[in-house]
């Protein structure tokens, strides 16, 4: 049986192509808000992170309704990062709606998300967003799509795919670039005629797959799957099966039921075939499981999550300041914060090490983690991090592989010799290179994962602010070989106190400075860049003696350049292997592993 009155769509594109304005616009023409209610932009995009960085991390789900039909909408992230998210909400619908952006065209994640929808046999609605951009080019994006979809062997059928062309900021689309813009009609009226209404036996057996997890401190786990077969209702006994695990058979009772309208969830008492429900009430409700009746338990196949290819360790703090700015300092807190990140991202995996202050935490990529560590010290978590590693394979003969990523760059014309050359160093193979609109060129390179580890920073002054660099995954090859992360070397501190004016003055003139007068420091914190290739200690405690005839006053004189104040990410990405990344609510610190001065000797001798 077919569910005419319901459509499920994912909304998958680039980062930055306009997915979540897009959802705004749909959101605000089916009368979801009121005339008069004041919307917050990008409304999709909850979180604080996600708010701030313009991006999505979690996909999210919403419902409107046009001409009596309800449509499921999932907003999911764009960038590669976050592609697990991606891959498992693509199971709760019947079909996507692939944003580009009319300027930018086809973009690595845009391959990534369609190659996905394809394998599903997903059909695929086609939206030129920005097109009201001054240097747009749809029809040319039009031709990039197709090759994309040819050189990702799609059926005749998905070829046959309808173009909209829109402007999610203006709020319109239209069918042919000659029309007049007025509304977002004809994408909701391309979406009722060419995405296929959800199927399934109302009479059969209940079968529920959770596709995604959310948490809530009051209710804890909730459930987010799509009804294939039957009907499920609120006290309904219910067995859990899994595709993957075989022996998992447990049996437990749907407190609570609900289904998404607007932003909103809304408490319902029963759903039925092509419904997206949340199911709360299950403590131990994993992605992948499947809720079934008792009498006929059958799990839904499931794709496994692709692996994690980076990892770094999450210790407690034991510096000198620790335990002055954290609420949650201990193991204990750092071990139970940490596994409670697993209820909701798939694409994580956080393991015990030997020491029992280290956690060994692997993920997709150095943003997945870093947004990670943002959250941790929002929330008041105290703790150190040393430098991301790459997650190694062995391979069918024994050889070392790595996992390889393709970067696509567009960059000013005048810059491409310092990129070429400065990826070279790290081990990137330059695949292809061509002029884009603009006096851009863009260059595709094949790079070990670890190549890109701490390269973005530096990438940004190679290009003066103007670079683009967007990566993608590309499964595993052979290792590269040794590369060197860091040219320069780090300026530590020689003893614990507080930062002088006239210590830092003279510690200046050997590289750039990352603090102030005033901050509190101590032995074997890096308190700057050096100019050379060597570590150098240097005393910024120093004082100026006072004679007869100096006084203390001329310090006043002194000019102290505006120290370099380094984000989280450019933290991540300066540390090297032998240092570690001290995170507190209020501070973020690079310091040695090894604080104390003749031990850190005797090991680099060692």
């Amino acid at each position: 049986m077919k569910r005419e009155d319901v459509r499920n769509i994912a909304i998958i594109a680039h980062v930055d192509h306009g997915k979540t304005t897009l959802v705004d616009e749909l959101l605000k023409q089916s009368g979801v808000f009121r005339s008069n209610q004041v919307v917050e932009e990008r409304v999709m995009d909850s979180n604080d992170i996600e708010r701030e960085r313009g991006i999505t991390i979690l996909s999210k789900n919403t419902a409107v309704f046009y001409k009596g039909v309800k449509i499921n909408i999932i907003d999911t992230p764009g960038h590669a990062d976050f592609g697990g998210e991606v891959e498992r909400v693509l199971k709760m619908v019947n079909g996507v709606i692939l944003v580009v952006d009319a300027f930018e065209g086809a973009m690595p994640q845009t391959k990534f998300v369609l190659k996905k929808a394809l394998e599903l046999s997903l059909p695929v609605i086609v939206c030129i967003n920005k097109i009201d951009r001054p240097e747009a080019r749809p029809t040319e994006v039009i031709d990039e799509v197709l090759d994309l979809f040819i050189e990702l062997d799609a059926s005749e059928d998905q070829l046959d795919c309808p173009f909209v062309f829109a402007s999610a900021k203006s709020g319109v689309a239209i069918l042919e670039l000659s029309d007049s813009p007025e509304n977002m009609v004809p994408l909701f009226e391309t979406i009722l005629e060419y995405i296929p209404a959800p199927e399934g036996d109302p009479d059969a057996n209940t079968q529920v797959l959770i596709s995604t997890i959310d948490y809530n401190e009051y209710v804890g786990r909730i459930g987010v799957g799509k009804v294939d077969n039957g009907v499920v209702k609120v006290n309904q006994d219910v067995v859990i099966v899994n595709a993957h695990k075989k022996d998992l058979f447990r049996k437990v009772k749907i407190s609570k039921l609900y289904e998404f309208e607007g932003l909103k969830k809304v408490e319902i008492t029963e759903a039925g075939v092509g419904s997206i429900v949340a199911i709360s009430g299950i403590a131990d409700i994993h992605i992948g499981d499947t809720l079934c009746a008792p009498e006929n338990p059958v799990a839904i196949p499931f794709q496994k999550i692709s692996e994690p290819t980076i990892a770094m360790q999450f210790i407690v703090n034991d510096s000198p300041l620790a335990g002055q700015e954290g609420k949650f300092v201990t193991s204990r807190h750092i071990r139970e914060r940490l596994f409670r990140e697993l209820n909701t991202d798939v694409s994580l995996r956080v393991e015990e090490t030997d020491s029992a202050d280290a956690f060994k935490v692997s993920g997709r990529g150095e943003l997945h983690l870093s947004v990670l560590i943002e959250n941790m010290r929002r929330e008041g978590y105290e703790f150190a991090v040393s430098k991301a590693e790459v997650l190694y394979k062995t391979g069918d003969s024994g050889e070392k592989l790595e996992p390889m990523e393709r970067a696509v760059i567009d960059v000013p014309e005048e810059y491409t010799g310092v990129v070429i050359e400065k990826l070279s160093t790290r081990k990137g193979e330059l695949l292809n290179m061509s002029n884009a609109s603009g006096g851009y060129s863009r260059l595709e390179f094949l790079i070990p994962s670890r190549g890109l580890i701490g390269y973005r920073g530096e990438f940004l002054t190679d290009t003066k602010g103007n670079g683009i660099i967007n990566t993608l995954f590309d499964g595993y090859g052979p290792y590269k070989g040794d590369i060197s992360y860091r040219q320069q070397g780090s300026l530590i501190a020689f003893e614990n106190g507080e930062a002088i004016t006239y210590g830092l003055f003279n510690a200046q003139e050997r590289g750039v400075l990352f603090i102030g007068a005033g901050e509190k420091v101590y032995a074997g914190m890096i308190v700057g860049q050096n100019a050379r290739g060597e570590d150098i200690e240097v005393n910024v405690c120093k004082r100026k003696q006072m004679t007869n005839t100096r006084s203390s006053s001329a310090d006043e004189a002194l000019r102290l350049s505006p120290p370099r104040v380094l984000s989280l990410e450019q933290a991540l990405d300066y540390i090297d292997t032998n240092e570690y990344l001290e995170v507190t609510p209020k501070s973020l610190r690079i310091r040695k592993k090894i604080l104390d001065h003749q031990a850190r000797k005797r090991a680099e001798r060692r």
